[in-house]
């Protein structure tokens, strides 16, 4: 990394994350954002497509070298066809599409950089809130310029949890099983619909914990946020040898460490993988 400016990649990536964010707030100010479905079943907007276009116009301009895994542009190839031992931006124009759509203002835009499958810079970026969660590694995270910790609940029953739903409806006995170990064992739960939100929010100390089964542009930028706010993430299911931590998103756990043990036994325990 000494080769790469990372002041310089974060200021490209608030510009990035900033400039989708207004594409954002105009776009639904001036016209409802129908929903096409991908897949039949993910949602998403035409303005989720011109805030991916708003970001890599940013991104290549100020980087021209450096790759972009988006989750808008990652369908046709599947993400881990990219080069993910390349320097690489890793970007959600629109995490909560449901919401945004709905008009809901629980919404962000995600924008992370890595190299080696590294994330070295994060900006979660949430224009109907007018926030700015940020983290270089090893510098600490912050909200809007102010270092930020997470929170010290008095054991799960103390905690607050947050979790989120595939939008495949397949099998959900173990989704149930999940919300069911979560309802019984912790204070109580929330769902934001905008995971990359939810584990900035881990960080910041609003949520004691997150846990969801989630893709690289969920996790990327955030969870080097909550990482560097003190968080512990790790992973329910074995990450596979061909892909970086820091971009696999399969039974993904971020809590604050008063917490992530146990409910890390919680979830992993046999009855918790099946749920």
């Amino acid at each position: 990394m000494n080769e790469i400016n990372r002041d310089a990649i974060l200021d490209a990536a608030l510009e990035a994350a900033h400039a989708a964010g207004r594409l954002l707030v105009a776009q639904r100010a001036t016209t409802r954002s129908a929903a096409s479905y991908k897949d039949g079943v993910e949602p998403v907007t035409e303005s989720d497509l011109l805030a991916d276009a708003e970001i890599a116009r940013v991104l290549r301009g100020a980087f021209p070298r450096y790759g972009i895994l988006s989750e808008e542009t990652s369908a046709a190839h599947g993400w881990q066809a990219a080069d993910l031992a390349a320097p690489l931006w890793i970007v959600d124009p629109v995490d909560g599409t449901a919401n945004y759509a709905h008009g809901h203002p629980y919404v962000s835009v995600s924008v992370a950089f890595a190299v080696a499958g590294s994330v070295e810079v994060g900006v979660v970026h949430a224009p109907f809130l007018g926030e700015t969660f940020t983290a270089v590694r090893g510098r600490g995270a912050w909200l809007d310029g102010e270092p930020i910790r997470t929170g010290t609940p008095a054991g799960l029953r103390r905690a607050v949890v947050s979790t989120g739903f595939p939008h495949r409806k397949g099998d959900l006995a173990p989704l149930l099983r999940r919300v069911e170990l979560l309802l019984t064992h912790c204070q109580d739960i929330r769902r934001g619909a905008s995971p990359a939100l939810d584990i900035c929010w881990v960080g910041a100390g609003r949520l004691d914990a997150h846990t969801e089964t989630l893709h690289p542009w969920d996790v990327a930028a955030a969870s080097l946020v909550a990482r560097e706010a003190g968080a512990v993430r790790s992973h329910l299911e074995p990450v596979p040898g061909r892909v970086p931590a820091d971009l696999w998103g399969e039974g993904y756990l971020v809590a604050a460490p008063a917490i992530h043990e146990e409910l890390a036994a919680l979830l992993g325990a046999p009855e918790g993988r099946n749920g």
